[in-house]
């Protein structure tokens, strides 16, 4: 499949970008322009929300803070990602910079895919689409770098 159908499917999946919610078609393309062989990880950094923050679709989920919200996520996120042959390298709170300007997250996470095969397995899953919304919801801002040889 060509990169521009692979980065339409999956905004056909999560969005198009906007409001922190999910990659925009561009950022989609890197991924996909990635040798699809080779191993690479993202570097996530999240800032959770006081109040997880639904939309009116997700009616019925209740006041939740955004580390719980994100604890919902994660609850389906990761066995996922291990089923496809995904793994975390590291999940952890931030302890603050060490180099440079000083930025306030909450979290973390480093995921590791050993190619895009895995990475695509994930994104493709049904009930991690179903549950991807906990992560929209619970996160005030997000950042998520591209690690790759």
């Amino acid at each position: 499949m060509k990169v521009n159908d692979l980065a339409e499917e999956l905004i056909g999946l999560y969005g198009d970008g906007g409001e922190n919610e999910a990659p925009c078609k561009e950022q989609w393309e890197k991924i996909l322009k990635l040798d699809p062989e080779k191993p690479f990880s993202l570097v996530n950094f999240f800032k959770f929300r006081d109040i997880a923050k639904y939309h009116e679709k997700n009616e019925g989920v209740g006041n939740v803070s955004g580390e719980d919200a994100f604890s919902q996520y994660a609850q389906i996120s990761i066995p996922t990602m291990e089923r496809v042959g995904g793994s975390f390298l590291m999940v952890s709170p931030c302890r603050g910079s060490f180099l440079g300007d000083e930025e306030d997250w909450d979290l973390i996470a480093i995921g590791n895919y050993p190619n895009q095969k895995a990475f695509l397995g994930l994104f493709r899953d049904e009930k991690y689409q179903k549950n991807f919304y906990h992560r929209t919801a619970a996160c005030e801002k997000q950042k998520v770098f591209i690690a790759a040889a």
